[in-house]
């Protein structure tokens, strides 16, 4: 395959989707993916949430509930953009 192919294809992954991340993307915003993926999958799988209900001493429920609310923001707040003058 040639690069060009190769180059396409990439920004094609790149656009559908999101969490692959690209060139212009930050650190934060990258590993704000990474957690969010990671959450939801935590979530959706309902043996890994009563291991980790049961690690934490909760109901599954409730579990769940946190790990949602952490998914609004994983990383905290977004670092704040310094002008370099």
């Amino acid at each position: 395959m040639d690069k060009f192919g190769m180059h396409n294809q990439t920004e094609h992954m790149y656009a559908r989707y999101s969490g692959t991340g690209n060139s212009d993307i930050s650190k934060h915003q990258w590993i704000t993916h990474q957690h969010r993926d990671t959450l939801a999958h935590y979530v959706a799988d309902d043996s890994m949430a009563m291991l980790i209900s049961i690690a934490e001493g909760e109901s599954v429920e409730r579990t769940k509930f946190n790990m949602l609310q952490r998914m609004q923001q994983p990383c905290g707040p977004p670092p704040t953009k310094t002008t370099n003058e």
